[in-house]
């Protein structure tokens, strides 16, 4: 297999992030975060990054075509030229159609649109169990995973610790309903397309990097056959 050019699916607490970063150490490629390459762009100052700027500024969402114009601009750097892991883009089937077409343009296409399923109860105990440190954030605790050795006090700095308002049961389901709404009909779309591979996200990382690493061997397999 020349490439590997991956999109990561999955709700809000899936443990993209996770397997985004197992998938860069395994294989070198670069982890394409949507979210985190327009704030890129736009502190660069590029002329894309301008141009979303303006849409920004103005309270406007940023036009479909400049995002994909980003993520064309960052596959064509040479970290990527063997694959690259796309996470956060596409959000819904007309993205990912915009997507595929620019793709095609560059004479390149999907290996694989990898979905990591979790249930929506398992998402709310993940997330509206995290606690975080007031003084450091990077200090990060589970009330059930991960306890304090005391309820509510940081272990390193002895700082209160608290739930984010991110982390907030409804805040938690309204970013679910979102996902179902606009992202779930992805998961039909690459199906269609003989793209998508189905992880089950309620099982430990570790299981889920082993079962992810699996499905890749397969396809690279099948495509020497």
């Amino acid at each position: 297999m020349s490439e590997l050019n991956l999109i990561l699916l999955g709700p809000p607490g899936a443990g993209k992030g996770t397997q985004a970063e197992r998938l860069r150490e395994d294989f070198g490629l670069p982890h394409i975060s949507a979210g985190d390459m327009l704030r890129a762009q736009v502190s660069a100052g590029t002329e894309l990054g301008l141009k979303a700027k303006g849409y920004m500024d103005a309270g406007k969402l940023v036009p479909d075509e400049v995002i994909i114009g980003m993520i064309i601009d960052r596959v064509g750097d040479e970290d990527a030229r063997d694959g690259f892991l796309l996470d956060g883009f596409p959000r819904n089937e007309e993205q990912a159609d915009a997507l595929g077409q620019a793709l095609k343009g560059l004479d390149r296409r999907l290996t694989a649109a990898l979905l990591i399923e979790v249930p929506d109860e398992e998402v709310v105990r993940r997330l509206a169990g995290r606690r975080v440190c007031v003084k450091n954030p990077t200090h990060i605790y589970h009330v059930e995973f991960d306890p304090p050795k005391h309820e509510g006090v940081c272990d390193q700095d002895g700082a209160r610790l608290q739930q984010r308002k991110d982390d907030a049961e409804e805040t938690i389901r309204n970013r679910l309903a979102v996902y179902h709404e606009q992202t779930e009909p992805l998961v039909d779309y690459y199906e269609r397309l003989g793209l998508l591979r189905r992880f089950d996200g309620s099982r430990n990382a570790d299981e889920v990097h082993r079962h992810i690493r699996a499905a890749l061997a397969t396809l690279r397999l099948e495509e020497k056959l």
